[in-house]
């Protein structure tokens, strides 16, 4: 009966975890950002050389206005995320593959508006906003939409193993 009784006490942490934990308390402050007038070329290599997907787009205010990912850039030469392993092989050999992104600088080609979450939310809404829109990172912002820091599926995982192994 004490196992049973465990178990159910288990479930209950796994399945409320996600909403004591705030977006504030694991998200990263110091989040690396661009501006829309950026070359494409410059901001790719920001995300090779830092090992990171995407990064927010701001303007002179520091506002998030969109953001721009590794697909964002790749869609310049034709690979999108949607495209299968055969069309990707296709166009080794020559064919098209359609809706190319064009431009030299980022506000070109970025996502816009950025899907953002405020500091003040909790994990469980950060993670159902990512899953929904199927993204891997949020813009975290204050009222006004200047860009407070940066939460990533990532850093949604490592909270809740953390908090697991209290």
């Amino acid at each position: 009966m004490k196992t049973k009784k465990k178990d159910i006490a288990g479930r209950h942490l796994r399945s409320t975890i996600g909403l004591e934990i705030l977006v504030k308390d694991v998200m990263t402050s110091d989040v690396i950002s661009v501006l829309k007038f950026e070359n494409v070329m410059h901001v790719a290599g920001i995300l090779s050389e830092k090992n990171i997907s995407g990064l927010p787009v701001v303007d002179k205010e520091n506002k998030v206005i969109g953001i721009i990912t590794q697909a964002d850039i790749l869609s310049m030469v034709g690979v999108r995320k949607e495209h299968t392993f055969k069309d990707l092989l296709k166009h080794m050999f020559g064919e098209p593959l359609p809706e190319r992104k064009a431009g030299d600088i980022v506000g070109d080609i970025m996502a816009s508006p950025a899907a953002t979450i405020k500091c003040d939310a909790n994990i469980a809404e950060a993670a159902q906003m990512m899953d929904c829109k199927r993204i891997r990172r949020l813009p975290v912002v204050d009222d006004k939409n200047k860009l407070l820091g940066i939460i990533s599926r990532a850093d949604i995982l490592k909270a809740v193993l953390r908090n697991l192994k209290c």
